[in-house]
């Protein structure tokens, strides 16, 4: 109805995927790279979780379409079947005609098949789309397909996309087993306020826009609010208010526009997060592990690399001792707990309510959040490499301007003093010992460090400054902008 009026060629805010409107922002992109490589590269069951809403289907077509061509994908788009119905689901769409055949046959068959695919250099992975919905004994039987082999290697990937109750089932007695298989945890956050225009503009022009940005700063702080970063909702409302521009003959989208669009949609505010989910962990923390490079300079021993794991969000309290374990912390990949979605109501096509004559007033912006207090770890040792760059952090933290900005390499809940010792000697051999500066931080109920590297005026010249790290560090980690004053928030 509004294509014309925008210069659109097609709807820009479809709720239905459409990958070439997937947006890489907000550690989207990211994510699907790490998905890409820990299939093709690794082994153990992935679980990516996020609300309704949040893009798990986008994420899921795009990793079907960016898979390499060696890789046959299984998809499942309903997962609401039997185990039977399961078996017969993916020897169809490996092409194994099977159908009437007794179990055994069809298990016997399908490992022969999937034998034969890795010695031709080939592999197979199921992708479960709303896996939350899948009945218990299905995902069971998902278990023990993940456990057919050849010699030591895998023949099945499996990667799990599910809601928070998809976390529910894994917590029960009966599906231990299972969760104890998944090595790779993602979560899709919603987006942030920050990328709210950002990714309205990249829809708009993916659709065909070639004027100048036309959502206002009001306008996207109003749909940020009552989307709370939920991409479906984001869409819906951004959708009625082009609609409701539109009908006033308007090319500017502005805050009645999307009180317009509240009105029509009735669309309920989430509920209140609990105190136990307010500390929020950023997916890209498993990003930055699976592409294995602080296995590398923390371990040359050969034995894996311990994950890496984002931090929770600061508590603005005095920082706690906490003494350092005697025996390794068994890294854990990290869930992070999304806020809850309510139902959307209201046809997307139907016309917004009577617009309101007047913009509300913008309020003044928030005072910055304060700086998180740096962590006291007991049992390091004197004079050490680790107890010097500790001291340089807490000398940073304490005299960083306002804005100031690092990069950051990496987390791990590896704390072994000399293991993080030994990626600082090779830190001094590369010339880079005054950069590198390392954060103690309490991270998933264990001690945990965040490595950094630099102080930089701002996020914008630490971004610039990554293309001049070691050329190691941006084979080995995924480095991101860590704002010094942003009190744990993801860059």
């Amino acid at each position: 109805m509004y294509l014309e009026h925008f210069g659109l060629t097609e709807p820009p805010f479809k709720i239905t995927p459409v990958t070439e409107f997937f947006f890489s922002g907000a550690n989207r992109g990211e994510i699907l790279d790490a998905l890409v490589y820990a299939i093709s590269d690794g082994e153990g069951i992935v679980k990516v979780g996020g609300e309704v809403g949040s893009g798990k289907t986008m994420l899921c077509r795009m990793l079907l379409d960016k898979l390499p061509t060696n890789i046959k994908a299984i998809y499942l788009a309903n997962p609401s079947m039997s185990r039977d119905e399961l078996l017969y689901a993916i020897c169809d769409r490996l092409q194994l005609d099977l159908e009437g055949k007794r179990i055994s046959v069809i298990l016997q068959t399908l490992q022969n098949h999937l034998e034969a695919m890795y010695e031709r250099g080939e592999r197979a992975v199921v992708l479960v789309d709303e896996a939350h919905a899948m009945p218990l004994d299905t995902l069971e039987e998902l278990r023990l397909l993940y456990n057919l082999q050849v010699g030591k290697h895998k023949l099945l990937q499996i990667v799990l996309f599910g809601q928070p109750e998809l976390d529910q089932k894994l917590m029960q007695t009966n599906m231990r087993q299972l969760k104890d298989r998944i090595v790779h945890h993602f979560t899709i956050l919603p987006l942030s306020p920050k990328f709210i225009h950002d990714y309205l503009m990249f829809r708009m022009r993916a659709a065909g826009y070639k004027g100048p940005d036309n959502f206002s700063a009001e306008a996207e702080k109003m749909i940020a609010k009552a989307s709370q970063g939920l991409l479906r909702r984001v869409n819906i409302l951004a959708d009625k208010a082009l609609l409701a521009a539109f009908v006033e003959n308007n090319h500017a989208i502005g805050a009645r526009h999307v009180k317009a669009a509240l009105r029509d949609s009735e669309m309920m505010p989430m509920r209140q997060w609990d105190g136990r989910k307010q500390a929020v962990i950023l997916g890209a923390v498993t990003v930055a592990a699976i592409f294995a490079g602080a296995g590398w300079f923390i371990n040359q021993s050969g034995q894996p690399a311990a994950p890496l794991a984002q931090t929770p969000a600061a508590q603005n309290s005095p920082a706690p001792t906490v003494d350092l374990p005697s025996a390794p912390l068994l890294a854990v990949a990290s869930d992070v707990v999304a806020s809850h979605d309510l139902p959307v109501t209201g046809s997307a096509a139907a016309l917004p309510a009577p617009l309101d004559a007047a913009e509300p007033v913008e309020p003044p912006p928030p005072s910055p959040p304060p700086r998180p207090p740096m962590r006291e770890l007991k049992g390091i040792p004197p004079g050490s490499l680790l107890q010097q760059q500790m001291e340089a952090t807490r000398e940073m933290l304490a005299t960083a301007p306002g804005g100031s900005a690092s990069i950051q390499l990496f987390y791990t809940e590896n704390v072994q003093p000399e293991r993080m010792e030994g990626f600082l000697r090779r830190a001094r051999k590369l010339g880079v010992l005054d950069d590198i500066r390392v954060l103690p931080i309490r991270l998933h109920g264990n001690n945990a460090f965040r490595v950094l590297f630099g102080r930089f005026a701002d996020g914008r010249e630490a971004r610039a400054a990554m293309a001049n790290l070691p050329q190691r560090y941006l084979d080995a980690f995924a480095p991101t902008v860590y704002l010094l004053d942003d009190s744990q928030e993801a860059p």
